[in-house]
This record gives C-alpha cells, structure tokens and sequence, in this order.
C-alpha cells in the first residue's frame, strides 16, 4: 500500500504562546519534550504523558538543546556560546564568539553527533558584515573551532543520516540545505542537497529547523510555509505536513514511545520583525503541536552531548 502524501493539521497539541518556539527535544527516559523560546528566554518542559508544563527563564536567550549523557541533564547553545543548564541558570563552557561581533550576532541551532559534539551555527548581520559561520565544541578536550567559515546567513537546522556518513546544515536565508560528507568529526564536501525554491515553494518561506528519520528521510519545517517538508534521500519531497492555522512552522523532532510521533514547534506571526497582523488568520502561530505518524515514519535517534 503506498504512504500517504500529506497530512493536514487543523489545531496545535498545547497552547503554549510562544514568541519564537523553537529546538525541540525527546527524552525518551521520562517522556519529557523540551523546547526553547529563543525571544523570551525561556526553556519549557512538557510531560507527554500527563501535559504537565514547567518552564524555566534564564538571562540569556536559550537557542538550541541536547540532552546530556548518563541522564545528567541538559546542554545548549546559548546566545554566546556552548553551555550546560541548570534550574534557570547557565554555566558556559565556551564562548568563542568575537567580542566586536557580540552585539550583531548569535548562536541558534546546534545539535550533537554520536560522539557527543556539539555543532552549532551562528546568524548573519548584513549591514555590520557579520556572516553566519558553524561551530564544533568537543567535550572531549573542551575545544572549540570553526567547522565552517560559509558564510552563511542564518545558520539553523542540522542533523546526521542515521549512518553519520552525512551532515545537512540549512542555510535558511538562502533557502538551502546543505549537505557535507562527515568522518568522525570533520567535515567535506560542502554541496546542495536542496534549494528549496527550485523544487517549487515560495521565495517568501524559508527552510528552518530539521530532523531526520530512521530512512534517512530530512524533515524540514518552513518558516512562513505553514509546513513540514520530508524530502528524501536524494533530495526529492514525497510528504508534506501542512497547518492550517499556524503560519511560521520552526524546527520538529520525533518522539514518543516507538519514536513515531512528530513534535513540531512554531512561531508568533509578529517574531523577527514579522507581520502581526497575519496572526489573525494564523492562530496557533507559537503553539505546539504534535502530529501521530505510527505506520508511516519513524525518528532517527538523537545523539546526546558528552560533556
């Protein structure tokens, strides 16, 4: 029987009201989903089980997760750098940022590889000539180097084939994913595995968060679109989510008890310097949704950061 090519989605799982939702997490020891709210500081944690919600607010914007190993909590990417979190408090381990370039640019996703790396973009300023570049914080010495100097635009969604052969890295401005060919750490090969434009969507949308599935499937959500994307592992899009009521669709990751159901976090018409008034028409921008793909999909597990 073939798959179903698309599914639409009518109403978000949890009001949750964020401004710009972002980086989910499925920590199938306790069944908890983590997520931040890059603009208000803001890390919520979400019993799957139960709905219960927590949240914690730290004095730094909070852009990224990974789950530590051992069960030992949580690390980040923070606005200036790598980091561990506490009860609303950050202990860095790196901030390599410039300090001219402080006030013009930030992390924003990152994820780990089976190592425990941690690889994370920054964002552009254009008008202070500040490009997006990628990270990689090894635990295992406490370095912190440039994997790739781009430049790149806003540096967002990354994840690992399931065989760690392939890194894809967005480029979200450009409306590109990248692909590298990755050997235990390094990076090669930096080539197009999708310009998002030339397969049909809008120049008005963007490539945002990703995650990928146990098929080597890449899910990407697209910023204005309304959508999560699955294209395939030669580029190709054969299923698509599409929400009616919410407008900016950021990052997704799957979860669950068999790892078969899709988290998807959203933003706030009016994040970023956006339109407001489309939240109107678009509702649910900022709320959290969750989306049932058993019998169709499976997630690829995320790997957990080593230090």
């Amino acid at each position: 029987m073939a798959r179903r090519q698309e599914i639409t989605v009518d109403r978000p799982w949890l009001p949750v009201g964020c401004t710009l939702g972002e980086g989910p997490l499925y920590d199938s020891s306790n069944s908890v989903l983590h997520f931040v709210d890059i603009s208000e500081k803001k890390v919520f944690h979400v019993n799957t089980l139960t709905e219960e919600i927590s949240v914690d607010i730290f004095d730094e914007a909070i852009t990224s997760l990974a789950l530590r190993k051992n069960g030992a909590g949580l690390a980040c990417t923070a606005a200036t750098g790598f980091a561990l979190l506490g009860d609303s408090t950050i202990s860095f381990l790196s901030q390599p940022l410039p300090p001219e370039h402080l006030p013009f640019t930030r992390f924003n996703d990152g994820a780990c590889d089976s190592k425990g790396r941690y690889f994370a973009g920054t964002v552009y300023n254009q008008s202070k000539g500040v490009v997006g570049k990628l990270y990689k914080y090894d635990p295992s010495d406490a370095s912190c180097v440039v994997a790739d100097e781009g430049p790149f635009t806003d540096s967002n969604g990354l994840g690992w084939s399931p065989d760690e052969k392939i890194l894809y890295f967005t480029d979200s401005f450009l409306n590109t994913i990248y692909a590298y060919d990755y050997d235990d750490g390094q990076l090669s090969n930096r080539r197009v595995f999708v310009n998002a434009v030339e397969k049909g969507f809008s120049e008005t949308s963007y490539c945002d968060g990703l995650c990928l599935d146990d098929e080597g499937g890449v899910w990407s959500a697209r910023w204005g679109g309304s959508r999560i994307v699955r294209f395939d592992k030669n580029g190709n899009v054969d299923f698509q989510i599409t929400f009616t009521t919410a407008l900016n669709v950021t990052s997704c990751c799957f979860g669950g008890p068999a790892n078969d159901q899709l988290f998807i976090t959203t933003a706030h018409c009016g994040a970023n310097g956006g339109d407001a008034s489309q939240q109107e028409r678009y509702p649910d921008s900022g709320h959290l949704f969750r989306v049932d793909l058993s019998g169709l999909y499976k997630g690829s597990e995320r790997s957990q950061f080593a230090g």
